[in-house]
This record gives structure tokens, sequence and C-alpha cells, in this order.
């Protein structure tokens, strides 16, 4: 497998930097997992890591941009976002049920403290980084 090559945005840092503690660890582990996700993905051979309405974002060649974030006036909580135009939330909905908490057809949304079910956000975010190569399959390869 080739290995995955990362373009990151210095001003990315600053963003996560920002974060208080507790929040700053979730994140952190939130980038992680997108991050590690690519790696492990056939065919995913660069991740851009960048900012879009300031907040870090995560996208492939062929993939859906994920971005996230934690806000002051939810401050319990952290969110993984989707585009809201695709069907990935939604699926997520059909093939996880009730393993996530959604927002919409656009998030996942995260308490500070929850433990997260690692090997479902896997395909999530998988499904995400290869988005327009899995939309014409039901569960976008899932």
């Amino acid at each position: 497998m080739e290995k995955l090559v990362r373009k990151t945005n210095p001003n990315v840092t600053e963003v996560f930097d920002r974060y208080t503690d507790p929040v700053r660890g979730k994140m952190l582990f939130l980038r992680e997992l997108i991050i590690e996700t690519a790696e492990e993905t056939e065919g995913i051979d660069e991740l851009e890591e960048t900012l879009k309405w300031g907040e870090p974002s995560y996208r492939t060649k062929n993939g859906s941009t994920i971005r996230m974030d934690w806000k002051s006036e939810a401050p319990d909580q952290s969110a993984l976002y989707f585009q809201c135009t695709s069907r990935l939330v939604d699926t997520f909905r059909m093939v996880f049920d009730r393993t996530f908490h959604y927002e919409g057809n656009r998030a996942i949304i995260f308490a500070i403290n929850q433990q997260i079910p690692v090997p479902e956000l896997k395909e999530c975010i998988k499904a995400a980084l290869r988005y327009h190569k899995v939309k014409d399959q039901l569960t976008l390869g899932i």
C-alpha cells in the first residue's frame, strides 16, 4: 500500500491549540481517527487537512469533506460534519441506527465524555473519504 501524503495547513494547529484541555483531547482523537482511517483505506493516497469556516476539515480526491468542531454554545459536545447534500448521514443512520447521535443530515454529535465507538466511526469516515467512488452503493461500502 502506498504511503499517505498529508497536506496540512499550518493554521489548523492553531485551532486545536485554542480548545480547552478536555475538548482538545477529544478533537485530537477525532483527527487521529480520520488520519488513521485514510492511511488504512485502499485507494487513498492523499489527505488534505485545511480549514473551512475556521474549522479543521479533511478531504481526499474522491471524497466528501469532513469537518470537525466544538462550539461554546454547546460546550459538552463536539461534532463531525458531513456535506448535507450527500447521502452520508442518512446512510450512517440506516446502517448504525442508534450507535450515534445525529444532527439532521449533516453531523454526528459526540458528548465530550462519551466513549466513541471506534470501528463504526471509522466506517463512517471511510465512506466519506471515498464518497464519490461509493455513492452509488446502497450502504456506501459500509
